[in-house]
């Protein structure tokens, strides 16, 4: 297998209902493990995911977990965001606006001064999305 480079996103308590969120953007197959399933909870933790991997059609692999109790989470307000790009328009326009639903679009999906249409917005989680199409 070749090395890839893939988003990890921690939640705070509501990492499955973002991997679905995930799943019905993107399509493809979910897989959620619980901390629960693995024998690893504390009380309180069963039904928290451990770990939740998306396969999309497109090719992405996006994975998410939740927090035990006791560790920390990050700030959902990071100098991180995740970026699409590519020449597929019709797949990438549909992508920002299933993202930006219930979030917020930070810079309109538009026509930019290098020539490609760019956008970003943060989802109803608060993670950061920038989505690139190319113009050639």
């Amino acid at each position: 297998m070749t090395s890839r480079l893939n988003p990890y996103i921690s939640f705070a308590g509501n990492a499955r209902q973002a991997a679905e969120f995930y799943r019905d953007v993107f399509g493809g197959d979910l897989a959620v493990n619980t901390y629960g399933e693995s024998g690893m909870a504390t009380p309180g933790d069963e039904e928290k995911v451990m770990h939740a991997q998306l396969e999309t059609p497109a090719g992405y692999t996006l994975m998410v977990s939740d927090a035990p109790s006791g560790m920390p989470l990050g700030s959902v307000d990071s100098n991180i965001s995740v970026s699409l790009s590519g020449n597929d328009a019709d797949e990438l326009r549909g992508y920002f606006t299933k993202l930006s639903e219930g979030g917020s679009v930070t810079m309109p999906l538009e026509k930019q001064v290098w020539g490609d249409e760019f956008g970003m917005c943060a989802d109803q989680f608060g993670v950061q999305w920038m989505v690139n199409i190319s113009s050639s």
